[in-house]
């Protein structure tokens, strides 16, 4: 019943083609004539109406010929080749369904997995069964073996092993020691360990992913796009070749045995399998693709933006030397100096910051909570301490509230961070940030894809960017941007579509303006996920090129489907010009051509044959080549 319900009309069709054979045994040939004829005809009548309104929309040429295939059977008295074009119609439906949810496997997956309990631990240390949403930060929670990490939090376990092949696509199990960050939707291994929670569920790593494989989901391919881009001169050739049979036979009957293997199947069903296969491909390498449309657009990337830190970088910059400065505020000991700079970005979102309390604390220096502090986007932070304000940020901004600010003197690939203690330039604070050690090979990849230009858009001193860009054969820099200064280089850049990457908060609005966001998630901020159209889930920069080389590969294969159903059916069509194929053996034939494009469709769930190799030997994701199909 399950099937009569979602297939009414795959139901309608086949009861009433057992009708119709039963009148057929019981030698009442008209009526079953008549039964078959009018049951297509109230088929073929609601489909017009359904291309009226495609028509509306400015898509046309796909069903014209499904309904002219149908009423031109019955009017020549084909009438089970009619119904068999019926039951090809609406049986595509549940076929395409049937070869959407084994492409979507990977990204469902996901969602079935999603934990919905947890087991807290109570004071008198049993554990007690609670909703995973009831979870909070510091909660001692016990982990069974084999069981799904409900929420992201620290081992207090000795040691474990986790699987997070879910999330990152590494098959090996990954070793924890106590301490270790263990990320939600990870699986236990054998033995039963602890772990106190750092984030409630909703703030949770795995909890990000439902979000956006839900929304990955819930969207669309733009088949319409690609099947529009072929239906009009199909549906002209099959319609010209069908004319030409009858007049040169002068039998109504080869016209509708050519409209019979024309039914435009393919063209609706190849794409999105191939579309949706690619999704899912892409959310089991742990890069969740949002919509059809950005799969789309990946395949054309022409130009891609980087951001600097926490992108090309590793994002962890270290504190190489806290420099203090000549006057009375620049008297301060350096770890005095450190310490304010370190209390004052406790109210800061920006990738530096956790950099200079990390030092702090690592020299065990308490910091203080600030009376009033105000954070001044890609700039710095202002913060007061009752009886000392404090100012830490690039040389501008603190220059602006600091008097005596001056530039210090940097080698290549450090930046510095500027101090002002009570309005005087107290200090700097000197970092140093390593690139990604994936970064330039990535790059490299990029371009063997056939991305034409690459450049890096950060806040950054230019010095500093330049030299990271020329670590990584960046071909343009523009440094010192704010956020609006980098979505007018996105804006204005020639070589389209534009690809930007970032992480952080200041990135969000340029992730949303490009053509494609990509943000790494892993680490990134919340705000950069949420506008970005692509997000990476680990902290692997590869997974860019390999983001866009499953973009090609799905559109590839998605037309290769399209066109081996169009190339069957011509040829299907000549035939049928000649008087080779009946009607019904016809319409048989082309249930043939829709299992041959979906199975070939299907292949966008496997990579290419020719891997990369990985400068270890190793050989990195195949959608790596834009040629391996």
């Amino acid at each position: 019943m399950g099937f009569v319900r979602r297939y009414p009309l795959v139901a309608a069709t086949l009861l009433c083609g057992l009708v119709v054979g039963c009148l057929l045994l019981g030698g009442q040939d008209t009526a079953a004539q008549w039964l078959a004829s009018g049951y297509s005809l109230v088929i073929a009548a609601r489909l017009a109406v359904d291309m009226i309104r495609e028509l509306a929309h400015g898509h046309w040429g796909i069903d014209l010929l499904a309904v002219t295939a149908v009423v031109s059977t019955v009017a020549v008295g084909e009438y089970i080749a009619s119904l068999i074009i019926v039951l090809m119609l609406s049986g595509g439906q549940a076929l395409e369904d049937f070869a959407q949810g084994r492409a979507r496997r990977e990204l469902t997956a996901l969602l079935r997995r999603a934990p919905q309990t947890a087991h807290r631990e109570r004071a008198d240390g049993q554990p007690e069964d609670i909703s995973v949403e009831h979870v909070v930060p510091g909660d001692l929670l016990l982990l069974r073996p084999s069981e799904v990490v409900p929420v992201d939090g620290v081992l207090v376990s000795n040691f474990a092993t986790f699987d997070e092949s879910a999330l990152t696509g590494e098959s090996l199990p990954v070793e924890k020691v106590t301490g270790d960050p263990v990320m939600s939707g990870a699986v236990n291994g054998d033995a039963a360990v602890r772990l106190q929670a750092t984030a409630a569920a909703a703030d949770s790593q795995y909890s990000r992913i439902i979000a956006l494989v839900r929304e990955a989901s819930a969207s669309r391919a733009p088949v319409v796009r690609l099947a529009d881009r072929y239906a009009v001169p199909f549906t002209l050739f099959a319609f010209l070749l069908g004319g030409a049979a009858w007049l040169a036979s002068a039998d109504p009957d080869r016209f509708a045995e050519v409209l019979v293997v024309a039914t435009p199947c393919p063209l609706l069903i190849a794409a999105p399998v191939a579309f949706v296969g690619g999704m899912g491909r892409a959310a089991r390498s742990g890069i969740i693709i949002k919509n059809g449309g950005t799969l789309e657009t990946l395949s054309r990337i022409r130009t891609a933006a980087f951001d600097k830190t926490g992108t090309l970088t590793g994002g962890r910059p270290v504190l190489l030397e806290v420099r203090t400065g000549d006057s009375a505020a620049g008297r301060l000991p350096a770890d005095e100096l450190l310490r304010l700079a370190a209390s004052a970005e406790q109210y800061s979102s920006h990738v530096l910051a956790a950099s200079v309390i990390a030092a702090a604390h690592a020299r065990g220096l308490a910091l203080t909570a600030a009376r009033e502090a105000t954070e001044h986007a890609t700039h710095g932070v202002a913060a007061d301490f009752g009886g000392r304000t404090v100012v830490i940020g690039k040389r501008k901004f603190v220059a602006g509230l600091a008097a005596g600010t001056h530039k210090t003197p940097l080698a290549g690939g450090q930046m510095a961070v500027y101090i002002g203690v009570d309005g005087t330039y107290a200090g700097a604070l000197v970092l140093s940030d390593a690139v990604r050690p994936d970064a330039a090979r990535t790059l490299e990849h990029l371009r063997r894809l056939g991305i034409r230009e690459t450049l890096m858009l950060t806040g950054d001193a230019q010095e500093t960017a330049e030299h990271i860009a020329r670590q990584v054969g960046l071909t343009r820099v523009r440094a010192e941007c704010l956020p609006a200064d980098k979505v007018e280089a996105v804006g204005s850049m020639p070589q389209r579509p534009v690809m930007m990457v970032g992480d952080g908060v200041n990135d969000a609005p340029v992730l949303a303006a490009a053509d494609v966001g990509v943000a790494m998630g892993a680490k990134g901020s919340t705000a950069a996920s949420e506008s970005a159209d692509v997000v990476i889930m680990l902290d692997d920069l590869s997974k860019v090129a390999q983001a866009v080389g499953i973009g090609q590969r799905s559109v590839k294969v998605a037309l290769q489907s399209i066109w081996i159903g169009i190339l069957l059916s011509i040829g299907l069509m000549v035939m049928a010009a000649f008087g080779y194929i009946p009607a019904v053996a016809g319409a048989l034939a082309q249930e043939l051509v829709d299992l041959a494009t979906i199975l070939n469709a299907l292949r966008a769930l496997t990579p290419g044959r020719t891997p990369v190799e990985s400068q270890a030997g190793r050989p990195l994701d195949r959608d790596y080549s834009p040629t391996g199909l």
